[in-house]
This record gives C-alpha cells, structure tokens and sequence, in this order.
C-alpha cells in the first residue's frame, strides 16, 4: 500500500480520524498537507509528526469558505504540482432532535461537513482531470446509511456526503478519477468524546452506541486511517462510488 511519490490533501488534519490517517499516509511514503482553521493544532500536529520522523505541511482555512478552498488548492499545487489524493474528512457533530436543534447549529452543520466536501472536491477536480487521476475520499458515516436518534443535523449531513459521493463518481466515472467513502461506526476521536461529556447521562450514552457495534466495541482512529490507505492506493480503478462501513457490524444489524 505504499503512496511513495503521492501528493495527498487532507482536511480536519489537526486531530482525529484526519491526524491519523495523515500521519499513516506520511509514514506511507506519502507528501501530506494538512488543512484546518486552528493555526495552533495544526503546528501541533506537525511538531507531532516530526517526533515521529514525518513531515506534515499544513495550510489554516475554513473549508466551508470558498476562497479558502481554492487558496489551499492553489497552494498545495503550487508546491508539489498535482494533488493524488483529496480526503475531505473536515466535519461537526451537534447532539439534538430535529426540533432541539438551532437554526446556527442546522446552517454550521451543513456548511462544514456538506458545503466543505462540494467545495474542497469543486477545486481539486478540475485539476485531477486535467490529469486523468486521482482518488477522491469524503468521510460520510454509519450515519449516512442509517439513522439513530438524537442526532438530526448530523445525520442529514452525512445522508448529503453520501449522495454527493455517488453523483461525483457516476459524473467522473471512466475519466481517471475515483470518489468513495468511509463510513465509520462510533470512533474513539477528542470530537466523540466530546459529545459524550455533553450527554446527561455519559456512561448510558456510551452504552447505546456501543449496543450499536455487534462486536462490542468502539473503533479505533487508526483503523479508519487503514480503511482510508486501502481507497488511496493504485490498482482499484473498479471501485468507485462505494461506502465502505468501518463500523464493528452496526450496518449489518
């Protein structure tokens, strides 16, 4: 699974599933930029990196702002010439039913983890076609194949990220360019946690969603990184438009 010679593009890279997987894709032989608006997790994550002997290079934007989409592409073109890989991994996640929800939570919502992936995808495309190459991964959910309750916002959120990966993959399908999804299950990440600390109840909360995973555990951020290293690589020029479920067997319910 080597990306030796891969320029990759992850946003949210600071922390989490996106600091993971650009830690694997560097360890990998990848070139990874990261992006996110928080100049100090950002530096964070490369000092990070380079006690682990990587190189991380990282751009500040706000993915759901459209010059920021194209200066963060602009600019990683300008400094390795060509984007391989784009994982639009950027995203929030609100508790709340459909009517606890706010209007300012609904339209952030939406803005980072739907409007951040058509953004960012909207000014790398171009250019991978151009190219005839390049893999597109948008990070939907478990949630985006099925519903749980308390989470309206997110859930429509990530029932859009799946939408608007298939009709990218049917729109680019034969040209060179693959777009799929991970879709994780509940994922030990500092955004979960959280969520968890939010709930009124956090050991009960903990235990619906862990209810949730046949396997009886929750997953871990590094195996959505692996998940994400398979999509990344050459030679999978039949899969696209995929959800892949990273999810202890909730879908399989």
């Amino acid at each position: 699974m080597s990306l030796t010679d891969k320029v990759v593009l992850i946003t949210g890279g600071s922390k989490g599933l996106g600091r993971a997987s650009a830690f694997l894709f560097a360890k990998e032989g990848a070139t990874v930029v990261i992006t996110g608006r928080n100049e100090d997790a950002l530096a964070e994550a490369q000092s990070s990196a380079r006690e682990e002997g990587l190189e991380l290079g990282a751009i500040a934007g706000d993915v759901s702002q459209e010059e920021d989409c194209r200066r963060t592409v602009e600019q990683v073109l300008a400094d390795h010439g060509r984007i391989d890989v784009l994982f639009n991994n950027a995203g929030v996640l609100y508790a709340g039913t459909t009517w606890e929800t706010t209007p300012d939570v609904w339209d952030h919502t939406m803005a980072v983890n739907v409007r951040g992936t058509w953004l960012m995808s909207r000014e790398t495309i171009p250019h991978m076609l151009e190219r005839k190459s390049g893999t597109i991964i948008n990070n939907s959910s478990v949630l985006g194949l099925k519903a749980c309750p308390g989470a309206a916002a997110y859930n429509t959120s990530k029932g859009a990220i799946t939408q608007l990966t298939r009709s990218m993959a049917l729109e680019l399908a034969g040209t060179g360019v693959r777009v799929n999804a991970v879709c994780p299950g509940t994922i030990v990440t500092p955004m979960v946690d959280e969520i968890f600390d939010q709930a009124p109840d956090r050991a009960a909360a903990e235990e619906f969603f862990r209810s949730q995973h046949p396997i009886g555990r929750f997953g871990m951020e590094e195996e959505i990184a692996r998940a994400c290293l398979f999509l990344a690589q050459d030679g999978l020029d039949f899969m696209t438009g995929s959800m892949l479920s990273i999810d202890g067997g909730w879908v399989a319910r």
